[in-house]
This record gives structure tokens, C-alpha cells and sequence, in this order.
């Protein structure tokens, strides 16, 4: 089976030292990317660690694909135990990165320890750099960047940073790549923050060789370099409009399910606001939204449809540019824009404030400095909704993403079974429902689907593909190009799944932390369907016997 190559390499930033670990057999069984990161973080991060402590570890992985030049491949996955959920969390980004990543030799980063001082980490294919960059102190992301480029000649498209936000320990801060890329959900970025790391690059000129099969490489780059999918020419903004008028578009903080000024921020106004083509590594679908409003001074990527949703309807703002302000501010002050617009709204909820643009910035802002009441909001909507006096619309302490699972059943039910929580790519329950391949009532029947939808995405972000390659990454090809059944692929997924839960069990998670804070109908019901399909307990525990070791200790 195609996998990734090279070893595991270990920088402990408090002991400032960089070791290489062969880990063949791992990588035979967990191919790359969120499997192998998975089962290394379930190996070698303790069960009672605390997400802030040294004793966490971010992992950042590569697949096989990321050496190929095809289309959707241009992503990477990165895990580590959350400070948002406090469970294990995988979240992968796209852009340049993975490129510059492979060619250093290595097929996962591990970033261990807790620096005494604010540091730069230099990997390249010679060795490990260690630099002391107090100058970089509350930094943002673009300056961050610039200082990479300044000093080492190094882009955007090298670095992983974070801003101030993960410098203070936003629990839904993000990691972000080529200034617009984020690894967003969960928190990630506070854990670089709380190991004293400001930013990773990456450089060298010595990728494993990895023989990807051609075709179907050159064929998924040609069939994506002629399509003519609207996601081109509007990202997933294109949706918005029949989401609000066929479904719900979660508005004023979850008080309403349509919003009125949909239009004003959906497809037709994002790419009137598009300037240029985006895309990221190798990939010739370019589906990314460069954007600009001259007469506001704004220029940013994006937005997609969940910042539309989160600054958007969800904070009753019907301004596109208004939006892309948000959007931008999140980028340079690395946080994700899903928790960040959520908490916003919260409290513009709390403050009868629905629609104030400027207000909702300016909380933004203190949220990532944790300034005034910005520090209660940095823990996000689980922790502060008692003091702000709203609902805690989470699952597992994440805040819900758009599609709106008091409609779509089966999406709510991958939120409350999520291991991650209230993520919308954890499964694709919710393209099934918008397409009527699934009827959206309902519950009960939808978890072995739900099951198969969850390997397919554990996998998908194993290889790496773009979850927006499914029409052309096709289960065919996939066995083509990883030599394999496609029901062993599935297995990887259902693994690494399963390693997740059962991290999350022996850190106290169970049946009780499955839920929603809504009413769907027959949920307890489903979820037994659920576990009975996975062979966990009633209690939704992993059974020892059930789990296999894909991670054996590093040599």
C-alpha cells in the first residue's frame, strides 16, 4: 500500500534538541497524514496531560499524495490534544506548505517540551535550528511572515505561525500557513503558544521518492484544470442562498433559521469582491477567493461560507465587506473564525448588540489580547455562556459550524457523536441531506452511513485529499492510487477513529458528552444504533479488546 517516508522527527523545545526516529511500520499501517498523527499522539501523549502542559504534543504529518503534483492535494493534517475540547483534535490546512514539508525528509514533525523563551524552529533536510526571536512578541501572522523572509528568505508558504492569540492562550486560537491558511479548529495554535513556539519553517531539497501511480494523477489534474463548478468561481460561499431558503442559515446566534440579508453576503457578493484566482500546491481546480474592497482598504482570502455564517448571520451583519474585515483580522490574529464569530455572537447576544460590525471587531480584537471582557470570551462559548447569559451552543466545547443540524438530522447527530465535537468536517452528513440523498428528517437508520462517512473522512485526511475532491478523487481511483481495497482504506479510517475515541475515553469522555443542546428527534436511539455499529459499549466506550496498536514505539 502507498504511504508516506521518512521518520518521525522529535524537536523538544525545551531541551532544545532534534531527534530522528524511524517509524516504517507505523507509517505501513497508518499511512500519513491524521492516521499516522493519531496514532503517534495516542502513543506518546499521556492520557492526563493538560493541553497547556509540556507534557503536549502537536504533530504535524504529510500523506503520500503531497508528493505527487494532482490537484486537491495541496494540505496537510496537524493533531494534538485540544485546549478547547480537551480531547484529541486533527485539523488540516491547505496552501503551500506541504510542498516545502516533504522536501526537508521527514513525514512528521513532533513538537514537544515548553520553551523558556519565544522561539523560531528552523527544519530543514540538515538539521534543526533553534533561534530566540523576543522581537516577534505579540507579533501578527503577516509580520511574522515578514521577519521569515527578512532573516532566512523564507515565504509564507514555509512557515506555520500563530499570532496573539495563540501567544495567550485563546483556546480556539489557530495555526496558520501562508497568512491565510488555517489550522483552525480546536485550539492548536494556543498549544504552539503555550510551548513558547512563534513559528515553524520548513526547507531543504530532499523528499523520499514516492511513485505515485499515473494515471490516475493525471487525470484528476486535468478533469479538476476544465471543470466548471461554481466552487471555482465562488468557494463554498456558493451555497449560501439555497442554504437560507431550502434550510437554515443559523442567524442571531442561533434565535432564527433564515436570514434576510443572505444575498448581501453569500456567492454573487463574494465573487463580485473576487480579484484574482487562488488556489494551493499542485492543485488546478483554484477555488480559493482572493478579495478586496478598495474603498474600505481591505484585502484578504475569502470569505467562505463559514466565516459568512459566523461573522455574517450568525452576528445579524449583512455587509460583505463587513465580513471580510472579520475575516481578515482573524487571519493576521490567528484564530478560527467559526469559534471566534460564534463567541462574538454570543456576546452580541448578551449586549441586545445584533448587527453592530464595528462592535463585533472590537471584541474580536480583545479576545485575541485578552482584553477586558475579551479574556472571558478567549475560553470560549462552553466556558463563558453562564456569565454572558445565553445558551452554550457546543458539543464537546467546540462551537457549531453553519449547516444546522435542527434541520438536518443527520448532521446533528455527527455533531453530538463527533470526537472532535460540533465540527462539519468530521463526517459528510450534511452534503447527503442538501442533495436529498438523505432525507434531512430524522434520525434513526443514518449511523452505519454516518459510520461510513466517518472512515471516508479519517482517510481522506490520511492521504491527503481535499474534502472538495470527492467528485474526482473517486473510490476507484483512490485504490488505484494506494494500491489497495478501498474497504482497507476504510479501516485506516475506522482506526484512527477509533484510537480518538479512545483517547477521549481514558481522559473521562463518554455517552454523557455525546449530545446537543437541542432537541432531534430519536437521538438517544440513533446513537445506540451508532455504537452498536462501531462495537463500542452502551456507555460509548472503546472496549480494550476492540483496540488495535497502529503505533508502535519509535525506534
Amino acid at each position: 500500500m502507498l504511504h508516506a517516508d521518512g521518520p518521525l522527527l522529535t524537536v523538544d523545545v525545551g531541551e532544545r534538541t532534534a531527534t530522528e526516529s524511524t517509524i516504517d511500520e507505523t507509517l505501513e499501517a497508518a499511512v500519513g497524514g491524521r492516521a499516522l498523527a493519531t496514532a503517534l499522539a495516542h502513543e506518546r501523549i499521556p492520557f492526563d496531560a493538560d493541553p497547556f502542559g509540556p507534557e503536549n504534543r502537536a504533530y504535524l504529518a504529510t500523506g503520500p499524495l503531497q508528493q505527487s503534483r494532482m490537484s486537491f492535494t495541496g494540505r496537510m493534517n496537524m493533531t494534538a490534544l485540544s485546549p478547547l475540547t480537551d480531547g484529541l483534535v486533527s485539523t488540516n490546512a491547505g496552501g503551500y506548505l506541504s510542498r516545502n514539508f516533504v522536501e526537508t525528509g521527514i513525514s512528521v514533525l513532533e513538537l514537544a517540551g515548553e520553551s523558556d523563551e519565544l522561539l523560531a524552529v528552523h527544519v530543514t533536510d540538515r538539521g534543526v535550528e533553534f533561534e530566540a526571536v523576543p522581537e516577534l512578541e505579540g507579533a501578527t501572522v503577516p509580520e511574522t511572515s515578514a521577519y521569515a523572509a527578512e532573516h532566512h528568505d523564507l515565504g509564507p508558504e514555509n512557515c506555520i505561525a500563530i499570532g496573539p492569540a495563540g501567544e495567550n492562550g485563546v483556546r480556539f486560537a489557530s495555526v496558520m500557513t501562508f497568512d491565510s491558511r488555517a489550522f483552525g479548529r480546536g485550539g492548536l495554535g494556543a498549544v504552539l503558544g503555550s510551548k513558547n513556539v512563534k513559528c515553524v519553517t520548513f526547507e531543504g531539497d530532499s523528499a523520499p521518492p514516492v511513485e505515485i501511480p499515473d494515471p490516475p494523477e493525471t487525470d484528476v489534474h486535468r478533469e479538476a484544470a476544465q471543470s466548471d463548478d461554481r466552487m471555482r468561481r465562488q468557494g463554498t460561499t456558493g451555497g449560501t442562498e439555497f442554504i437560507n431558503d431550502n434550510f437554515a442559515l443559523p442567524t442571531r446566534y442561533f434565535s432564527e433559521y433564515e436570514f434576510e440579508h443572505a444575498d448581501r453576503i453569500g456567492g454573487n457578493a463574494v465573487e463580485a469582491k473576487k480579484y484574482k484566482k487562488g488556489a494551493c500546491s499542485a492543485c488546478a481546480y483554484a477555488c480559493k477567493l482572493p478579495t478586496r474592497d478598495e474603498d474600505a482598504g481591505v484585502e484578504t482570502e475569502g470569505p467562505e461560507f463559514e466565516t459568512v455564517y459566523a461573522f455574517g448571520s450568525s452576528q445579524g451583519v449583512g455587509d460583505i465587506v463587513d465580513v471580510m474585515k472579520a475575516n481578515e483580522l482573524c487571519d493576521s490574529l490567528g484564530m478560527d473564525t467559526i469559534s471566534a464569530g460564534v463567541t462574538v455572537a454570543a456576546y452580541l447576544a448578551s449586549e441586545d448588540e445584533f448587527g453592530n460590525a464595528e462592535l463585533a471587531r472590537e471584541i474580536t480584537e480583545k479576545i485575541a489580547y485578552r482584553e477586558g471582557i475579551g479574556d472571558a470570551l478567549a475560553e470560549g462559548v462552553a466556558r463563558c455562556h453562564d456569565e454572558l447569559g445565553v445558551d452554550d451552543y457546543t458539543v464537546k466545547g467546540m462551537e457549531f459550524a453553519a449547516h444546522d443540524g435542527r434541520v438536518l438530522h443527520g448532521q446533528g447527530l455527527s455533531y453530538a457523536l463527533a470526537n472532535r465535537g460540533a465540527d462539519h468536517m468530521y463526517a459528510g452528513m450534511l452534503t447527503l441531506e442538501y442533495s436529498g440523498e438523505l432525507d434531512p428528517e430524522g434520525t434513526l437508520g443514518k449511523a452505519e452511513r454516518l459510520v461510513r462517512e466517518e472512515n471516508a473522512a479519517a482517510f481522506r485526511d490520511t492521504g491527503i485529499v481535499c474534502a472538495f475532491g470527492s467528485d474526482y478523487v473517486t473510490e476507484d481511483r483512490l485504490e488505484a492510487l494506494f494500491d489497495a481495497d478501498y474497504e482497507d482504506l476504510m479501516e485506516i479510517g475506522a482506526r484512527t477513529v477509533r484510537l480518538e475515541r479512545h483517547f477521549n475515553n481514558r481522559r473521562g469522555f463518554d455517552r454523557s458528552d455525546d449530545g446537543l443542546p437541542y432537541e432531534i428527534p430519536d437521538l438517544e436511539a440513533a446513537i445506540d444504533e451508532y455504537y452498536a455499529a462501531r462495537g463500542w459499549t452502551d456507555d460509548g466506550i472503546v472496549p480494550d479488546a476492540a483496540l488495535e496498536s497502529v503505533a508502535p514505539s519509535a525506534d
